[in-house]
Parts: structure tokens; sequence; C-alpha cells
């Protein structure tokens, strides 16, 4: 019964945007991009069959809005008598944060969603988290990274990625933690060392984003299942090689997601990767309702 009903819930959404499959390049045609999934292999070449799930997308689109969400008992931004924002986490897995009525924007469902901040014992995100400007963040949100696109008309959206709060109120808009900065102002650093060994070379399901310099974002979860992991010394190959074949620009800024057993992808109507942990927070990509 519960599956029937995340597959009703799923074809709500119902994307005028369909995943688009034909592995073109955005260099050989006019076509502006506005949102796209494919699978790569290590090198960041598409392939039906790669081990990488990716997802391309423009924040500046006017087709695109977006969410972050997080594990609760109640709905996102309700206040108790006092005035303050609840924030009752409960341990809640990645396909109920991106179905339930928290996942709504606007009376739709998401088009396309990956799993965001670490979670503590106690099922609070670790790190800076923001949901349309209200903050669900833990005890790592001045320490660690995070993934931002700020508010304000789709052509001023700008994505970040830094430690902390943006001095621009308008940056914090939706912001989902992580940790793990592999790219800072352009130059890459393999982050094996920071990581441990045990992150680095044995819990290998990675989930990242990296920022280009021409504004767009490229997500990717890596399903370590199918034999094809990437360690922190490959990303920049494989991160590059899909920025240059879809003339993304050159990559400004990346990091990870919670990897390992909490990496997960969903992207119209389908969930790619799902692993068993809990998550601390999701980010989520919707489609404007005058989108044509």
């Amino acid at each position: 019964m519960i599956c029937i009903a995340l597959l009703i819930l799923y074809s709500q959404s119902q994307p005028i945007i369909p995943s688009q499959e034909s592995y073109k390049s955005y260099c050989q045609t006019d076509h502006k991009l506005s949102i796209d999934f494919f699978r790569t292999n290590n090198q960041g070449q598409k392939d039906r069959d790669g081990v990488n799930y990716v997802i391309i997308f423009d924040p500046k689109s006017p087709e695109l809005d977006f969410k972050v969400s997080v594990g609760l008992a109640h709905d996102l931004y309700s206040k108790n008598a006092n005035g303050e924002v609840r924030q009752y986490y409960i341990p809640k897995p990645f396909h109920e944060i991106i179905a339930d009525s928290n996942a709504e924007l606007n009376g739709r469902m998401p088009i396309a969603a990956i799993n965001g901040d670490y979670i503590g014992t106690d099922n609070k995100p670790q790190g800076l988290n923001m949901s349309r400007g209200v903050e669900y963040s833990g005890i790592f949100k001045n320490k660690r990274s995070s993934f931002g696109i700020s508010g304000g008309r789709p052509e001023q959206r700008q994505a970040t990625i830094q430690i902390g709060k943006r001095k621009p109120s308008i940056l914090n808009y939706n912001v989902a933690g992580g940790n793990g900065r592999f790219y800072k102002n352009g130059k890459f650093k393999n982050i094996c060392n920071d990581l441990g060994e045990f992150a680095c070379t044995q819990e290998t399901a990675r989930s990242m984003v990296v920022i280009t310099n021409k504004g767009y974002v490229i997500w990717l979860v890596n399903n370590a299942q199918l034999k094809g992991e990437i360690y922190p010394e490959q990303f920049n190959e494989v991160l590059e090689g899909i920025a240059k074949q879809d003339c993304l620009g050159n990559i400004k800024d990346g990091m990870l997601f919670d990897g390992g057993l909490s990496v997960a992808l969903y992207f119209n109507n389908k969930i790619y990767v799902e692993n068993i942990n809990p998550i601390g927070s999701v980010f989520m990509i919707y489609q404007k309702e005058n989108s044509k």
C-alpha cells in the first residue's frame, strides 16, 4: 500500500520537462539548458549504463524553482505558541521526504531531488540548512560547507558553495549542508586525507555538487553497487568531463553531500539511487506552473 501511495503521489507531479536521454551535447545545439538527466562513466562521458547519475541545470531558468526539506513530524515553517519555528525532527528516508506534504511547493511535487546534509543521532541535520529562508540547521552550520541557490527573480538567482551563512541574505534562501570541499575558486583538491581512510576507500557511494563559472550546477550520485566506484582523486576527471562536453564552463566550486548509505537521486518520477539511511536534508527542484 505504501508503494502504491508513493507512485500516486509521484504521478501528480507530471513534469513537462522530460528526462532527455538523447545524449546530444549542448555545445552542438542552440538549446538553452534548463535541466537534464543522464548517466556517465568515470571519465564523464555519457553512457546509458554508466555508474554515475547526473543532473545538470541552470538556476536562472524561469522554468524552475527550488526548495529544501528535512525530516519533520509537522509542517515545514510551522511555529509554536511563542512564534518560534517548530523543529521536531524524526528519521525519514529519502523517498518519504520527497513525497510527503512538506515536499509540495505551490501545489506541485518536485521533478528532481538529491540527498543533502549529514544527519545526527538525534535525527537533526548537522550543517546549515535553509528552506525558503527558514533555517533548520545543526551544530556544524558554521564549520562545514553548504550548497545554496538564492531567492529573487530567476535571472538574479545565484548558486553558491561556502562555509556558514552568506553575507547577502538573499543568498541564504535555499541551502543544504554538506562537507568535503574539493573545488574552491577553480582549484581542485584531492580530499582523501581529509575524509579519512574509511570514507576515502571503503564507503565509496558518493553524492556531490559543483558549480561552474557560467553559473550552471552539476549534481552527481555515484552508485557504488554497480562496481564503478570513484575515489577523490577521480572527482576532477569525471566532473570536468561532464562540464566540457555540455559547454557548462569551468568548474569553480564543489563539495560532497552525505555519502555512503545516504546517497539518493530522483528525477522525473523515478528514484534512481536510494540507500537505507534517513536523510538530513533534501534539495528539490520544481517546474513552475506556467512553464511550457
